[in-house]
Parts: C-alpha cells; structure tokens; sequence
C-alpha cells in the first residue's frame, strides 16, 4: 500500500472539516437544536481549518504548504481546549453552572458580531451546558472534541510527511 501524501491528508482534513460544518447545519435545522456561543466558535474554527487545509492540500509539496499546515495547529487546539470545556460543563450537575458570564467574554462578543451579521448561520441561541443532542452516547461538544483531537494528529502527520518530500 502505498503512503498518504500530505496532499492527499490535506485534502482528506478539508473534507472533514467541510462535512462537519455542513453536519452542524443541518443537525440544528433538523432537529430544531439551539446552538450557544461555544457550539458557534467550534463551527468558526472548524470553518477556519477547512481553508487551511484547503490551502495546504493546494499548494502541497511546496513549502507553503507546510507553513500553512503549520499554523493550522494552534486552531485545532484553541478548538480542543473549547471543546472539552464545554464538554466540562455538559458533565456538570443541571442548574449548578453556567457559561453566561455577566461580561460578555471574546468569544461571545465575536459569536454575537456575526450573529447579527448572519443570523441564519450564527445565532447563537442555546445554554452551552445543554447537551440538547447525543449520538452513541457523546454530546455534539464531545464530537467535536474527538474531531479537532484527530485534525491535530493528522496535521502533524502531514506536517511530518510533508517535512521528509521536502527534505528529498
């Protein structure tokens, strides 16, 4: 068998990203669900990492491609840390906590910018430490989490491969 190029990972990380953004939409569209400000950034960020990755795959195997495959790496732990924050508070007891603070933080002034923008695409309207869906027993939260985990071991995989092409 024959070893992924990095194109080839790029392209694959592209795709996911795409089909996880679509994926949200159409969840929340078909199951009526209230996206909150968490779920919203982790779209922006899955958002982010496809045209990176779009990019990266594009321009494999020059080197700007792994310097874009690069800065693709604090995206997906900035959604990692997001995501198993929310995931936290899903796990707390119902009524004990909330992520509504009484000064809006970055992300939600963000979320809220946007959202008054594009309110079909971000409006936020949800709790974060609802789980109001869950397939095979995670949250959409943990979903994402799994995610950006596997987009972070398989951009340092590309980043790897690319790094030994280039080397060539």
């Amino acid at each position: 068998m024959k070893a992924l190029t990095p194109r080839l990972i790029w392209s694959l990380l592209a795709a996911g990203s795409i089909a996880l953004v679509a994926g949200s939409f159409v969840l929340t569209d078909w199951f009526n669900l209230n996206p909150c400000h968490l779920c919203i950034f982790q779209r922006l960020l899955f958002m982010k990492l496809a045209v990176l990755y779009l990019f990266a795959a594009g321009l494999s195997p020059r080197p700007a491609a792994w310097w874009i495959g690069l800065a693709s790496l604090p995206i997906a732990l900035v959604g990692i840390a997001t995501a198993a924050y929310q995931s936290w508070l899903q796990m707390q007891p119902p009524g004990s906590i909330s992520c509504m603070a009484s000064e809006p933080s970055p992300i939600e002034r963000l979320v809220e910018w946007l959202g008054q923008l594009q309110p079909e695409l971000f409006l936020a309207t949800g709790f974060c430490e609802e789980a109001e869906l869950s397939i095979l027993g995670l949250s959409l939260a943990n979903w994402a989490l799994v995610s950006f985990i596997a987009f972070l071991v398989a951009a340092a995989w590309a980043l790897f491969r690319a790094r030994q092409v280039i080397e060539r």
